[in-house]
């Protein structure tokens, strides 16, 4: 019985690490992710979403966002951002404005819209848009490999 225990132990302390990996963190304050960004070199991943009415972006979040392939490229390549504009929940002012004035200044005009955005190191105000995306057909393979094709353009 003894044994049985320790075993268990052994595997749940094992797996931890792995259950906590596939968890991403999305910010929604844009400054605190800009600031993230730059001392991680990566671009910003912004997620311009209708979060409890738009079925495309509840779709996207389903087929891609929540799927361990998702997870393990975000987690390498980007800082995930989510600039909500719910019809249900509602957003602290600062939240909403913010969110209101990214969508002007990327001509959001519809949802889900995902730009990828590199962050000036200087001035973390900066944004270098690098391109955009929406919901893709096919499944995180062919969203990631999108993005990424938007990544390069970092390089280019």
């Amino acid at each position: 019985m003894k044994s049985t225990f320790k075993l268990l132990l052994i595997c749940l302390l094992f797996a931890a690490p792995s259950i906590q990996a596939q968890e991403l963190k999305w910010y929604t304050n844009m400054e605190e992710a800009s600031t993230i960004a730059v001392k991680k070199k990566k671009p910003l991943m912004l997620f311009f979403t209708g979060s409890d009415w738009c079925g495309w972006c509840i779709k996207l979040q389903k087929e891609v966002f929540q799927t361990p392939e998702f997870k393990s490229w975000a987690a390498k390549n980007v800082i995930l951002v989510e600039l909500d504009f719910p019809r249900r929940k509602t957003l602290d002012e600062n939240t909403k404005t913010q969110n209101m004035n990214l969508q002007k200044l990327f001509n959001v005009r519809g949802y889900p819209t995902v730009w990828i955005v590199d962050v000036d190191k200087k001035n973390t105000a900066n944004l270098e848009r690098l391109g955009s995306t929406g919901y893709v057909a096919g499944g995180p393979a062919a969203w990631i490999t999108g993005a990424e094709q938007i990544i390069a353009n970092k390089k280019k």
